[in-house]
């Protein structure tokens, strides 16, 4: 996915909490962020539907890797940016892994087909975002 800015803008913006309602279709809002960007910072994402899953960066090499993990009851979620610097801007690389255990399984495996495209979306809003900002 191609940003139009370089990867350290995109990095910063894209893994800090505080944006994330601005760029991401399924949040409504951030609460309880402790710490700074870094391994271990945690946050509650408030989604729009009103599920509250716990947060929390499990990975940050700026401004090339940041991974976070969430999870909410039997569901745990796990979404990794890769970044390369392109020209004119970078290429941000999403990964996501979705996983629930017992009745959800079914419901998970599906979701992870079709989450990939919401993250792509979302990504190509940031990106329209952080254009517009430079």
């Amino acid at each position: 996915m191609y940003l139009p800015v370089p990867p350290e803008v995109a990095f910063d913006y894209l893994v800090d909490p505080a944006h994330r309602s601005q760029w991401q279709s399924s949040l409504a809002r951030v609460e309880d962020v402790s710490g700074p960007v870094a391994v271990g910072q945690r946050w509650v994402d408030v989604t729009t539907p009103g599920l509250r899953p716990a947060m929390e960066t499990t990975e940050l090499d700026r401004p090339h890797r940041w991974t976070e993990r969430g999870t909410w009851r039997s569901w745990s979620a796990e979404l990794t940016l890769e970044f390369a610097p392109a020209p004119g801007g970078c290429e941000v690389e999403p990964t996501m892994r979705i996983a629930a255990r017992g009745p959800a399984a079914l419901a998970a495996r599906a979701l992870g087909v079709l989450a990939p495209l919401a993250v792509r979306a979302d990504l190509r809003k940031a990106g329209r975002i952080l254009a517009r900002r430079s």
